[in-house]
């Protein structure tokens, strides 16, 4: 979250995509400036779980009860697809492509309606799986992004609950950070930041097929690697 925050020109218009577990709500409320916040998530009964499973809400700050927030519950690729509205800072947060209805959402394709979406100096973060576990995967949906038109900023963070996780920024033209980040993070630190961009040989890129929905490169790509760790 913070990463594309920081990146972004405007933080006005947020949009969630996943992120039904209100847990990335809760990051974005850290930025004051924030004026409204749209999160497209499938299933109503993960939203509803997020509000009312105490544990949970309780983990989210009850981040959906802040009414600066919208929840639809409508698949993400419908709604780039029928909505006009553009946004400043776009998350990405789906599930892993580990399967064919999955991957569509990793598409060229996919992410050429995200770009009608993102506001002039607006900046993406998509979840991209995991860098070491599934190298060929996440450096596939760099790829896949810059295909789209996208300029491309990939990273990477030790997840305690994932392990090693990787993360691409996407904008259309110069990724430049404009804000600090806010105050009261427990991990991530202005001098931690570098880190995060630099990735050492066992990570880092290599040739890789776009992801397009006519060949489903990465949903393969992802089958092949996750296996060797099942």
């Amino acid at each position: 979250v913070h990463p594309a925050f920081k990146a972004a020109k405007s933080h006005a218009r947020v949009l969630i995509l996943g992120g039904g577990d209100g847990l990335a709500v809760r990051e974005v409320q850290r930025w004051s400036d924030v004026e409204s916040i749209t999160l497209i998530d499938l299933d109503p009964y993960m939203t509803n779980l997020a509000k009312t499973l105490g544990e949970l809400s309780e983990l989210n700050h009850h981040s959906f009860a802040d009414p600066r927030v919208t929840i639809h519950n409508e698949d993400a690729l419908q709604f780039l697809s029928e909505q006009s509205g553009q946004y400043d800072v776009v998350l990405v947060d789906f599930p892993d492509p580990n399967t064919f209805s999955l991957g569509k959402l990793y598409t060229a394709h996919f992410y050429g309606l995200l770009r009608k979406h993102l506001a002039p100096g607006g900046v993406a973060v998509v979840q991209s799986t995991s860098p070491l576990f599934a190298r060929r995967s996440f450096w596939c949906v760099d790829a896949t992004l810059k295909a789209a038109g996208f300029t491309t900023r990939p990273y990477h963070a030790l997840v305690p609950s994932f392990g090693e996780w990787g993360y691409v920024l996407a904008a259309v033209g110069p990724l430049d950070d404009h804000h600090p980040l806010p105050d009261g993070l427990r991990f991530l630190s202005e001098d931690s930041l570098p880190a995060l961009y630099s990735f050492p040989p066992d990570m880092a890129p290599l040739e890789v097929e776009v992801n397009r929905l006519n060949n489903q490169a990465l949903v393969r790509y992802y089958d092949e690697e996750w296996k060797r760790w099942n």
